[in-house]
């Protein structure tokens, strides 16, 4: 059975080490390296590379961890129960630039917060229960539990559950897509624009697929860039600048 939120909140997380790599070198990360003095969110779920965390749960954190960090948040992490090597890839693979992966390779942390459940009849092993936390110097503030039901419920864990309680007026980034060309001069300023107010955007180059044609279907332009956000055209490099020129976002932000 898991454990209830309210039995969770108001209580220290666990205190372990996590062997991880980050740069590709051995070391360990404690708990207090990743929680003490710090606002933190967290969210868990049970595999690397499974559909869920792949398409979902993980790439939305990542899109809004500039809103999130606008609203206090220190940092956003994602611990799973896989070793340091698949994370690392998934990481990349993932272009999950704005999160700090956790390999609970061991399960160590997932036991210790009661969320350790056995996956064996999926050839799993033991993995994490999926649920979200805000965690305030060590101590739980606000656990969200998925709950607990057959497959794998994905109702309460995500990004904008927990942006909407740490500050219900906060404003979701939309997503932003752009098509660029290579070398081309005004896509570069608009990246630069972009990546300057911390924006998350998925760069779409002109190959032998996204043609001058395509971006004329889409978009009705054929001048590179064209930037959308939300689904809406915003348009050229110049577009981007006038649209975004306001923004105070944060910088820190990459093409996915």
């Amino acid at each position: 059975m898991l454990p209830s939120a309210e039995s969770l909140e108001g209580k220290p997380v666990p205190q372990v080490t996590f062997k991880a790599r980050p740069d590709e070198q051995w070391r360990d990360i404690t708990t207090d390296e990743l929680f003490k003095g710090k606002t933190v969110v967290v969210f868990a779920l049970p595999g690397a590379y499974t559909p869920t965390c792949s398409s979902a749960h993980l790439p939305r954190y990542n899109e809004l961890a500039p809103v999130l960090r606008d609203n206090g948040v220190d940092d956003i992490v994602c611990i799973t129960v896989n070793d340091p090597f698949v994370v690392n890839e998934w990481q990349r693979s993932q272009e999950a630039d704005n999160i700090t992966m956790i390999p609970d390779g061991n399960g160590d942390f997932s036991e210790g917060m009661g969320l350790l459940v056995d996956k064996r009849e999926l050839g799993f092993g033991k993995r994490s229960w999926r649920y979200s936390m805000l965690v305030k110097d060590g101590i739980v503030d606000k656990i969200f539990i998925e709950p607990d039901k057959e497959g794998d419920p994905f109702e309460v864990s995500d990004a904008d559950t927990m942006l909407r309680h740490i500050n219900p007026e906060a404003k979701p980034i939309e997503p932003v897509v752009m098509f660029s060309k290579p070398g081309c001069p005004f896509c570069a300023r608009a990246k630069a624009v972009l990546k300057a107010r911390g924006i998350a955007f998925t760069d779409i180059p002109q190959d032998q697929k996204i043609t001058t044609s395509v971006l004329r279907a889409v978009s009705g332009e054929m001048t590179w860039p064209q930037v959308f956000v939300g689904g809406t055209r915003i348009g050229g490099a110049d577009a981007v600048e006038a649209h975004f020129g306001q923004s105070g976002a944060p910088a820190g932000a990459q093409a996915a």
